[in-house]
């Protein structure tokens, strides 16, 4: 029993930290949050829209792939790829605000689908957790997604609040964030590319 709750803390983390990282749909919520503070909702359901059905087609491919030597690649890609992230999360960044004139809800489908780093995570680091929820059956799965999900949701809706309020107080604390998730995903990434071999 504390196995799949420990599972599911490790899927918080990291997911926040995935989702934390700068990227087209961050530029989205912060954009469209400035004309609308409850933009961040919008923006993940269209995130949703392409990311359940993403987690459902790796998932299917998990259950007929799922050997040890396809984990322990999965492992170590998706740990290098989680340093790297985490590694770039200290570093500075300049964000270009761009205005998307479209609803939130297409903002968050064309930002997802659109955005290489995302189906790259989903193809390594989100491929072995994915691994790992399957473990604990289909139902466990259904379980992460949400999991995974409620942390986008917060994440943008954040952003879209945050930036509909002061846009300064938010990048101010941000640089915190991002130091103390990418501390936790380099631990995180040494963990995936050790843990097969154990």
């Amino acid at each position: 029993m504390l196995e799949p709750l420990l599972l599911l803390g490790t899927t918080v983390v990291i997911s926040l930290s995935g989702v934390m990282m700068p990227g087209p749909v961050t530029a989205g919520a912060i954009t469209k949050g400035a004309e609308d503070k409850k933009a961040g909702v919008k923006i993940a359901l269209g995130h949703a829209l392409v990311e359940f059905p993403l987690i459902a087609l790796v998932a299917f491919g998990l259950t007929f792939m799922a050997t040890w030597s396809v984990k322990a690649t999965i492992g170590v890609v998706g740990g290098l790829l989680m340093i790297y992230m985490g590694v770039q999360l200290f570093m500075p960044v300049k964000e270009e605000e761009k205005r998307f004139p479209y609803p939130s809800t297409l903002v968050g489908v064309v930002t997802s689908g659109g955005n290489p780093y995302f189906l790259i995570w989903w193809a390594t680091v989100g491929g072995a957790l994915i691994s790992r929820a399957l473990e604990y059956g289909v139902l466990f799965l259904v379980l992460f997604a949400v999991v995974h999900w409620s942390c986008d949701l917060a994440w943008y809706s954040f952003l879209s609040f945050s930036s509909n309020r002061t846009l300064e107080y938010w990048y101010e604390h941000r640089r915190k964030i991002f130091g103390l998730c990418g501390a936790l995903m380099v631990v995180f990434g040494v963990w995936f590319i050790v843990s097969p071999f154990l």
